[in-house]
């Protein structure tokens, strides 16, 4: 399933699957701000892409919550991996932290050059935080961010179960009324 909009040639997209298939530039991470990949979203880019993203990522060392580090992408079909630090070593979320990394992993995206990318439902997993509310805080930004973007011109939202899908399919849905 997908759901797209798009205005002034930049899309947010809404597609239920699975983010280490997505052929974006970049995927983003929901990481901890160590960045040592272990369940989740993590545990699958690195099955996926090889040990060697996590490697370059925790030699970033720690960075506050709500930042994000870029690393290559290993063997994925993404050029890059955004790791987005949503959660401290506490694995605990909230709306601040959320939009702080998706903020953070924008921005670094179109400083970068980055042209598109995917990111999973932050926070939502091992964070606990409610699909609901964090659907409502990312499409924002991203809506937000694309108003301004020079570089990023397409974001989408991959999300693995259809809750997912379905909580920011709806949100999504709002911005077309």
């Amino acid at each position: 399933m997908k759901l797209s909009i798009e205005a002034d040639g930049k899309i947010i997209e809404v597609v239920e699957g699975d983010i280490t298939e997505s052929e974006t530039d970049a995927i983003v991470n929901a990481a901890n701000n160590h960045f040592w990949m272990g369940g989740g979203v993590a545990g699958a880019i690195k099955r996926r892409g090889g040990s060697e993203i996590e490697s370059e990522a925790m030699a970033n060392g720690a960075k506050p919550v709500g930042g994000a580090v870029l690393t290559k992408a290993g063997s994925l079909k993404a050029r890059f991996v955004i790791h987005a630090a949503v959660m401290g070593q506490d694995l605990q979320t909230d709306a601040d932290k959320i939009r702080r990394a998706t903020r953070s992993s924008l921005e670094l995206a179109e400083n970068s050059g980055i042209p598109s990318i995917s990111f999973p439902a932050l926070g939502t997993g091992v964070g606990g935080f409610p699909f609901s509310d964090a659907a409502t805080i990312m499409v924002h930004e991203a809506k937000e961010f694309l108003s301004t973007s020079k570089s990023v011109k397409y974001i989408s939202f991959v999300l693995f179960d259809k809750d997912g899908y379905d909580a920011f399919a709806k949100e999504l849905n709002k911005t077309l009324r």
